[in-house]
């Protein structure tokens, strides 16, 4: 990455897949070779050039020294847990800006699938972010703190997992670091598109977007990404609390957000995750629980409490007791049989953990041997 610094900021990421197919395009340069260039930069995360791509017509390798950088972030530091299983990844944008994306790595053994032992080994997810900040203001998260700054193009998601990969092998994305996905949604869907073929050759059913509920953009969301994993940041069962916890929530009344998301089961098919951050006081009581149960009665889903992560001492909240969120959860298992897990908090001594993705980056080494967990996101109905 060195030796790439000092081309033009102006040039953009070759995995700015709209505007490389474009530029070839122009060029008469057949797209053919556009995935070859992606898997070149993918095993030379650090290339400075694109020399080294083998087999491109003459006209490719102008064209890319004139308008395209090999990778246009740099990654300046990586932060591990004490206990092995988390890296969080902090990495400047060519604006000046920068974002954070976390490697989570799970032992799938550690699961179950229909009550029987799961198959399988140690893996890794991916958690992204689409955006500089957000613009949603949630109270309990940190990322809310910074305000919005920028989208991010396709290339820059996608840069996220190139360099994640020169610490894990890449499994599972989530679209669940900083930023609302669906407030970004062109770059969202080209990336995902990027990620899904060659050469990266992710299942989209191993890829999950999370939102807050922006309806206009869930109502197309199975048309332009089928297959891809669908996850809403619900966090209360009723639209007074959520609106105080969740301020955005105003522009998306929940009756509205439940009948689209009604809408894309229908035609989807698929079983929709439902993340509810427990709240000590505020949205973990038993009514609660039996509110969000009859929310959900109509839909085939998974529930996923989580434990909140404080964001300092400014934070107005206060996490949940163990005993509250397993109430909650029998509630919702018990008397409405929906799934309903409660999620590993990973990353915590690193500010990795959900919610707590803001730009600061503290200086963590390994410790210790890691204690896999077993993975929330490759849960099935």
């Amino acid at each position: 990455m060195a030796s790439s610094s000092s081309l033009p900021p102006s040039r953009r990421s070759v995995f700015d897949a709209a505007f490389i197919r474009a530029e070839f395009a122009a060029a008469g340069i057949s797209p053919h070779f556009i995935p070859l260039i992606w898997k070149y930069v993918l095993q030379n995360p650090r290339c400075g050039d694109l020399d080294g791509v083998t087999s491109l017509p003459a006209a490719a390798y102008a064209l890319l020294r004139q308008k395209f950088r090999p990778i246009t972030s740099t990654l300046t530091t990586a932060a591990e847990s004490r206990d092995g299983t988390t890296t969080k990844l902090l990495i400047r944008l060519q604006n000046g800006e920068s974002i954070e994306a976390v490697v989570m790595r799970y032992d799938t053994r550690l699961g179950k699938y229909d009550g029987k032992p799961r198959l399988g080994g140690v893996r890794s997810t991916l958690c992204v972010s689409s955006q500089v900040g957000c613009k949603m203001g949630c109270r309990f998260c940190a990322t809310g703190t910074m305000g919005f700054k920028s989208n991010l193009s396709s290339g820059e998601i996608v840069e996220q997992l190139v360099h994640a990969t020169r610490y894990s092998q890449i499994r599972n994305v989530v679209f669940m670091g900083m930023g609302e996905p669906l407030n970004n949604y062109t770059a969202l869907v080209e990336a995902i598109q990027v990620l899904t073929g060659s050469p990266f050759q992710l299942s989209p059913r191993r890829i999950t977007v999370s939102t807050v509920g922006i309806i206009h953009s869930i109502n197309k969301f199975n048309n332009d990404l089928p297959n891809i994993n669908l996850a809403v940041s619900l966090h209360a069962p009723d639209q007074d609390i959520r609106c105080h916890i969740m301020p955005a929530a105003r522009a998306f009344p929940l009756a509205k957000l439940m009948n689209s998301l009604q809408s894309y089961q229908n035609e989807s098919k698929q079983a929709i995750f439902i993340e509810y951050i427990m709240l000590d006081g505020v949205n973990d009581q038993e009514q609660h629980a039996h509110q969000l149960g009859k929310l959900l009665e109509t839909f085939k889903a998974v529930v996923n409490l989580i434990p909140f992560n404080p964001i300092g001492s400014s934070s107005n909240f206060k996490t949940s007791s163990d005993q509250n969120v397993k109430k909650f959860q029998k509630v919702l298992r018990g008397i409405y049989s929906i799934r309903t897990t409660i999620r590993q908090q990973m990353g915590q001594d690193i500010a990795g953990a959900c919610g707590q993705l803001v730009v600061s980056l503290p200086d963590e080494r390994p410790a210790g041997g890691a204690t896999l967990l077993s993975d929330i996101e490759d849960l099935r109905i």
